[in-house]
C-alpha cells in the first residue's frame, strides 16, 4: 500500500475518533438549551450524557473481538452507519426520551470505531517506527476532542442551537463511509477465534454495572444499597470472567495478555490519563462559567492552548517513541499532570486569568504526551490477531477513566455554588489528579525497564506460538 494510501487511511481513522470522542464532551454545552428547548429533568439531562457513555463503554471489547474475527472495515463500516443514524436521530429528538435513545444507538456505533479503528491502523502500518508515530497521532486524538468539545459546543449552541452539535456528525460520518469503502483495506485475525457468548455477557455485566454504579453514585450517593449491589454484581462479574475466560481455547478476554507488564500498565494509565482530564474538564467548566462568569463560548475558547499543544505535541511525541520508546514522554506526562494538579489547588475566584490559563497550559503538555505511548504499548510486541482485543482493552480505560472521572469530581463539587466554597471544594479534584499524575509517573518508570519488557516478550512470544499450533491455549 502506498504512503499517500496509508495516510489517508490514518486521516478515516482520526475522524472517526474525533466525532466519538468529542460527543462526550460537546454535549455538555448543550445541556442548558436541551433543558429549556425539551422541557427536560435534571436526570433527563443527565442521562443524555451517560447514556452515551454506559453503552460505549460496555460494548467496545465486543465490538473489537468482532472486528478481529468478521473483518475490521466490515464492522467499522457498520458503526458509521450506526453512528450517523444516532446522530440524525439526536438531531431530530421531539422529547427527552427519544434523545436519550438516540444518544444509545450512537453509543453503539462508536464503540465499532475507536477500537477498530486503533486495529486497522496497527495492521497498516507494519514498520514498528512508522507505526508508533501513526498510533501516537490517532491516540492523540481522544484528549484533543475532549478539549475541543466545549469551544466547539460553545460555537455552535450560541451561532446556530443545539441540534447541530448532532447534525454535524452527519456529513462527516457520509465522507468516513464513501472513504472507508473506497481506500481501507480488509483484514480479520490470521486465526478465527471462537464465539464466546457467555464471556461476553460477563464482560459486558462487569463494564455495564462498574459505569452504571458510577453514573448513580453522583447523586444517590457510594453507600446506597442500589451501588453497593451493582458493585457487589461488578466483583461476582471478575471473578466469573477469570474462572470462565482462563479455561476456554478461545477466550473473548485473553488474560494471557496481562502478563505483559507493558500493557496491563498501558490499561492503567489510560484510566488514569482520562480519569484526570474527564475530572479537569468537568471542574474547569464549573469554575469558567459558575465562577468566573464566561459564556460558554469563552469558556470554551480558553481551552484552545491546550487543544492547541496537545495538537502540536502529539505527533512529535508519537515520532520520540518510534526513536527512544514510550519512557520519556510518560515521565513528562505524569510530571506535567502532577504539577498541574497541584498548582490548581491555589486557585480563588479573583486569581488572575493569565495564571489560570498558565496552569492548563500543564495538562496540554499531559494530553499531548501521555495518549502515543500509551497508545502504541497496548498494541506493540502483539500479534496481528490480538490487534482488536487489545486496542479495545486500552479504548475501555480510556472510556471508564472518563466516566469514573466526571463521577467522581461531580461528587465532590456537584452541589457546590459560590465563589470561596467552590474553589475549596475542588481542592479535593485537584488532589486526586495529583495523585493520577504521580501514578502515571510511577507506572511509566515501572513499565518501561528490562524486567518488564521481558514479560512483554514472553507474552507476546505465547500468543504467537498458539497462533502457528505450537502450543495450546491455556
Amino acid at each position: 500500500m502506498k504512503l499517500s494510501q496509508r495516510s489517508l487511511v490514518l486521516a478515516i481513522c482520526c475522524a472517526s475518533m474525533i466525532v466519538v470522542v468529542m460527543d462526550i464532551s460537546i454535549v455538555n454545552t448543550a445541556l442548558p438549551a436541551i433543558h429549556r428547548d425539551l422541557n427536560a429533568s435534571v436526570t433527563g439531562l443527565q442521562w443524555t450524557v451517560d447514556a452515551y457513555t454506559l453503552v460505549l463503554a460496555s460494548f467496545l471489547l465486543l465490538a473489537g473481538s468482532t472486528a478481529d474475527r468478521f473483518g475490521r472495515k466490515r464492522v467499522f463500516q457498520i458503526g458509521l452507519v450506526a453512528f450517523g443514524l444516532g446522530s440524525l436521530f439526536c438531531a431530530l429528538a421531539p422529547d427527552i426520551e427519544g434523545l436519550i435513545a438516540a444518544r444509545a444507538v450512537q453509543a453503539v456505533g462508536g464503540c465499532m470505531l475507536n477500537p477498530v479503528a486503533m486495529a486497522i491502523i496497527a495492521t497498516t502500518f507494519t514498520v514498528p517506527a512508522e507505526r508508533a508515530k501513526t498510533i501516537g497521532v490517532f491516540g492523540s486524538m481522544s484528549g484533543l476532542s475532549l478539549a475541543l468539545g466545549p469551544i466547539l459546543g460553545g460555537a455552535l449552541v450560541d451561532g446556530i442551537g443545539w441540534r447541530s452539535v448532532f447534525w454535524i456528525n452527519v456529513p462527516i460520518v457520509l465522507v468516513a463511509v464513501v472513504l472507508t469503502t473506497l481506500f481501507v483495506p480488509e483484514s480479520c485475525a490470521p486465526r478465527a477465534r471462537r464465539f464466546d457468548p457467555i464471556g461476553q455477557l460477563l464482560v459486558i455485566l462487569v463494564l455495564g454495572s462498574v459505569v452504571y454504579a458510577i453514573i448513580e453514585a453522583n447523586h444517590r450517593g457510594w453507600t446506597s444499597p442500589v451501588i453497593i449491589v451493582l458493585l457487589g454484581v461488578a466483583v461476582l462479574g471478575v471473578a466469573g470472567v477469570i474462572i470462565y475466560e482462563s479455561r476456554r481455547a478461545d477466550p473473548l478476554l485473553e488474560l494471557r495478555l496481562f502478563r505483559s507488564v507493558p500493557f496491563s500498565s498501558a490499561i492503567l494509565m489510560a484510566l488514569f490519563s482520562l480519569c484526570a482530564f474527564g475530572a479537569f474538564l468537568f471542574v474547569t467548566t464549573l469554575y469558567l462559567q459558575n465562577i468566573r462568569g464566561m459564556s460558554a463560548l469563552a469558556a470554551g475558547l480558553s481551552l484552545l492552548p491546550v487543544g492547541a499543544l496537545i495538537a502540536l505535541l502529539s505527533p512529535y511525541t508519537g515520532k520520540l517513541v518510534g526513536v527512544r520508546g514510550p519512557r520519556p514522554p510518560l515521565v513528562v506526562s505524569g510530571t506535567a499532570l502532577a504539577l498541574g494538579g497541584l498548582l490548581s489547588l491555589f486557585f480563588e475566584p479573583a486569581t488572575p486569568l493569565v495564571l489560570v490559563l498558565a496552569v492548563y497550559l500543564f495538562f496540554g503538555v499531559f494530553q499531548g504526551t501521555v495518549n502515543p505511548p500509551i497508545t502504541n504499548t497496548a498494541v506493540s510486541g502483539m500479534p496481528r490477531s490480538m490487534a482488536g482485543v487489545a486496542t479495545s482493552l486500552a479504548s475501555a480505560g480510556r472510556q471508564t477513566g472518563t466516566t469514573l472521572g466526571v463521577a467522581i469530581a461531580g461528587t465532590i463539587v456537584g452541589s457546590v455554588s459560590g465563589g470561596t466554597a467552590f474553589t475549596d471544594s475542588e481542592r479535593g479534584v485537584w488532589w486526586l489528579v495529583f495523585g493520577l499524575g504521580v501514578g502515571i509517573l510511577a507506572l511509566g518508570l515501572i513499565s518501561t525497564g528490562a524486567w518488564a519488557k521481558s514479560t512483554a516478550a514472553r507474552a507476546a512470544a505465547l500468543f504467537e506460538d498458539v497462533d502457528r499450533g505450537v502450543l495450546k491455549p491455556s
